[in-house]
């Protein structure tokens, strides 16, 4: 049941059809390329080169990204990416049913999906925003990661369950949901601020780092992300373990990678109805610790039920960090850096993923897929306690309401 409060601000319907669209496809889509990629290559390094092959265009294009999100219409520009989408998966399903799909074709829709995810999320980042005041933006960011994980629940299921009829099927529905995000946005009624002129410096373009290092609470949050996602990566192993450990196949495969997302779904509902009252920088710190200690039992586990459980408390914690961190960053930023901060954020996001995804296929590789996984969760544990004394100001951060921009 939606927040009351909530129910006032007019343009949230139409942000969460874009937003939630957009992730149901992007999921679907992911579960049916990641299958697909394995069963033409049996090759767990595959699936580490599958996420660097998503994240290698972010590294040139995420500070030219964020500039642009700052000087033009950022919905203008989320409209454009949702029609090369649509577009691009809509190509995948034919060269599925043409039977022409390689691993390099494969990859390279990876690579393009990558430049577009680059452009479209520091835009998406700058919407709530301009849509929740600052007193209800916790609880509408808490809102929207919980019906963003609902689809994350569904898009890996669906992934699962359909792609025993073919893959075709799963990049079709993704196409159609591609559409439905593109026509959620496109009703999104935001007032579009002209920036002053200025001219493009390297200054400007990397305005947003600066900014970050004069707030090193954003930093310390920003990076604590990185580092525990990207060490902690144990979902790039999903289709080994559902394969070669576990024994359970494609659906259960799409069980699996449901389980994270239905632990955020029951914690950021939680969050939405009881947001946090203080203390947000400890409650982050021990979320993080928990992820870690949830990704060594799945490391260690070789029962199903387990498992689950494991990835359901993962995904439980890991939507704490995330709910603090992107109010944080929201509150914190003024509207006219929200674009480059954004970026730098989405830059750090895709390193976390999948960047993560490829430490992970190269570890699995080098030493197991187990003990890559174990490796990972005491590496996040680890980090969560150096972080802890590197950036103090991030420790003792209280009530996110009270968190206020400062300019540039």
């Amino acid at each position: 049941m939606i927040d009351p409060a909530l129910r006032t601000l007019p343009g949230l319907p139409a942000l969460i059809v874009g937003r939630i669209f957009s992730q149901l496809s992007a999921t679907t889509m992911t579960i049916a390329i990641g299958w697909q990629i394995y069963a033409l290559t049996h090759d767990v390094a595959s699936l580490g080169y599958l996420g660097l092959a998503q994240f290698l265009p972010m590294i040139p294009l995420t500070f030219v990204a964020g500039h642009v999100a700052d000087r033009f219409n950022r919905r203008t520009i989320v409209l454009i990416c949702q029609i090369c989408e649509i577009l691009s998966t809509a190509a995948l399903a034919v060269a599925a049913t043409c039977h022409v799909l390689t691993t390099g074709g494969i990859y390279a829709f990876a690579a393009f999906y990558g430049v577009l995810r680059s452009f479209e999320m520091p835009c998406q980042q700058a919407f709530l925003p301009a849509i929740a005041p600052p007193s209800l933006l916790p609880r509408a960011q808490a809102l929207l990661s919980s019906l963003f994980m609902t689809a994350s629940i569904v898009g890996p299921s669906l992934g699962g369950l359909l792609y025993g009829i073919g893959p075709v099927v799963c990049y079709g529905l993704s196409t159609v949901g591609f559409a439905v995000a593109f026509s959620g946005t496109l009703s999104l009624k935001l007032v579009h601020t002209v920036p002053p002129k200025e001219p493009v410096t390297f200054a400007s373009v990397f305005a947003g780092l600066s900014f970050l290092n004069r707030r090193r609470d954003l930093l310390g949050a920003i990076t604590l992300d990185l580092f525990a996602v990207l060490l902690g990566g144990a979902t790039a192993m999903l289709p080994v373990y559902a394969d070669g450990i576990l024994h359970v196949g494609p659906v259960g495969l799409g069980l699996l990678r449901a389980a994270p997302a239905i632990g955020a779904l029951m914690m950021s509902w939680g969050l939405s109805r009881y947001p946090l009252k203080g203390r947000a920088g400890l409650v982050m710190f021990v979320s993080v610790v928990v992820f870690g200690v949830a990704t060594i039992v799945f490391g260690v586990s070789h029962t199903v039920w387990l498992s689950i459980v494991a990835l359901m408390i993962l995904g439980a914690s890991d939507v704490i960090s995330v709910v603090i961190r992107s109010s944080l960053i929201q509150l914190a930023t003024p509207d006219s850096m929200r674009g480059r901060v954004s970026a730098v954020n989405t830059l750090f996001i895709g390193s976390s993923n999948q960047l993560g995804e490829f430490e992970s296929g190269m570890l699995g590789t080098a030493i197991g897929p187990e003990a890559a996984v174990i490796a990972g969760g005491v590496g996040t544990i680890l980090v969560a306690a150096a972080w802890a004394r590197l950036f103090p100001r991030l420790w003792a951060l209280d009530r996110l309401e009270d968190v206020f921009p400062e300019e540039q």
